[in-house]
């Protein structure tokens, strides 16, 4: 079974979607973040995906507001991501009731971090791994550096990452498909669980994703499919659980 997150991506307070990571290309979906959260509890999902984007581009959580309403509207566990970057910002979100955090910027950055951060809160922290052609971009994508994401990856072997988030910058947003080559290749070399990002569009990119049969890839992170409609979330889960 293959795990369906919805995301729920806030910039100024609102949830929005971004096409290849560019914030000057948002759409806005929803002003009131608890009320999506909601929605997609009720559609059956099992996790939420948040991300805060202007955190990310910033270095510090920015929407902490949209985040504390989404909490309070929902029971699911929910993974966060933007801006955090020290072992304070991890236990503050830990404490205010997010079940798991993503180091992204801060993994690429400052290793160590998130190696400290995994004996602190055993299960509770994320890799993000966001990547431009093969290689590791960070703060909110703006930067990529010459680090391939696989080596990325590999270095936190062992760690105790609950799970490493593969998102390929080039087709977020975009509901061309997810780079599956890519992440099965990730997967396959790692032991750490994945979540492929970036790209779903349609059904058919989840049985795609499906078919890859890869033991690695635990999950899947849903944007832009399920606010257009273009997915609906039963047909989603159902397709994930068959």
């Amino acid at each position: 079974m293959i795990t369906a997150y919805p995301a729920i991506d806030l910039k100024d307070g609102a949830c929005v979607r971004l096409r290849r990571g560019e914030m000057a290309d948002a759409t806005v979906y929803s002003t009131d973040p608890g009320a999506q959260a909601r929605a997609w509890q009720a559609a059956g999902f099992a996790w939420l995906h948040v991300v805060d984007l202007n955190g990310a581009f910033a270095g510090r959580p920015v929407n902490g507001e949209a985040v504390a309403q989404i909490l309070a509207n929902v029971t699911l566990p929910v993974q966060l991501g933007g801006g955090i970057r020290d072992l304070a910002g991890i236990e503050t979100w830990l404490e205010a009731g997010i079940s798991r955090v993503i180091l992204g910027s801060a993994a690429a950055k400052n290793p160590a971090l998130v190696i400290e951060a995994c004996r602190a809160f055993p299960g509770r922290i994320a890799v993000g791994i966001d990547a431009r052609d093969g290689f590791v971009a960070t703060e909110g994508w703006a930067e990529t550096s010459t680090l391939p994401a696989p080596e990325l990856a590999r270095h936190f072997e062992g760690a105790g990452v609950a799970a490493i988030i593969y998102t390929d910058i080039a087709r977020d947003g975009m509901l061309g498909g997810l780079n599956i080559e890519q992440t099965v290749a990730l997967a396959s070399g790692i032991s750490t669980p994945v979540i492929a990002s970036g790209g779903v569009g349609q059904a058919s990119d989840l049985m795609a994703l499906k078919s890859a049969q890869c033991p690695g890839i635990e999950g899947v992170i849903i944007g832009r499919a399920l606010y257009d409609g273009r997915i609906n979330p039963a047909e989603a889960l159902t397709i994930l659980a068959s």
